[in-house]
């Protein structure tokens, strides 16, 4: 719901103070494009693209493409890909594979980075690295990671835990610290 794949059946979704449910499929679209940025645990990347190219593709759907490659360049250089900007998709790892997509996640500064299970088909030494570079793209761009993940303990500290347990929602991952949440 908080991608805005789906609409609640009743209440309602507020992102940076707007009410997204009042939006109509375009709307949603847009805003999707513009405050959200996803990261999945299977990259997703367009192979017969390069890496610089998967990465401005939320830009050019948006329409904004006047400082696109710079930022796209500066975001791959902040994840250690700029020796791989013109290479296709699917001539680079796994592991950089998903830096990408955590480029092209960001690439529109959006208010809310969601990431399914983004180490979830890497191996535990590139899982941590993935760990580490969205913890400080986190800080450094001052947004919102929000990540699912079954591998809780890849992510150390961190400001939130949410622990989802036979439907319920709890704060806290240790079944001492879980308060119901409402």
């Amino acid at each position: 719901m908080i991608g805005l794949l789906d609409r609640p059946t009743n209440g309602k979704i507020s992102i940076d103070g707007i009410d997204t449910t009042t939006l109509n499929d375009d709307n949603i679209s847009s805003f999707r494009n513009k405050k959200l940025g996803f990261i999945f645990q299977f990259s997703n990347l367009l192979t017969d693209l390069t890496v610089l190219e998967n990465v401005l593709l939320p830009r050019q759907i948006g329409g904004s493409t006047q400082t696109a490659k710079s930022d796209a360049i500066d975001l791959l250089t902040s994840v250690g890909l700029e020796s791989q900007i013109k290479k296709r998709a699917n001539k680079i790892s796994g592991g950089q594979a998903q830096r990408v997509a955590i480029a092209r996640g960001l690439v529109n500064k959006p208010s809310i980075v969601l990431a399914d299970e983004p180490t979830g088909n890497l191996d535990s030494v590139t899982s941590q690295t993935i760990v580490d570079l969205m913890k400080s793209m986190a800080k450094k761009l001052n947004q919102t990671f929000i990540i699912v993940t079954h591998d809780r303990h890849h992510f150390g500290d961190v400001d939130r835990v949410i622990t989802i347990k036979d439907g319920k929602a709890f704060e806290g991952d240790q079944p001492s610290e879980m308060e119901v949440l409402a």
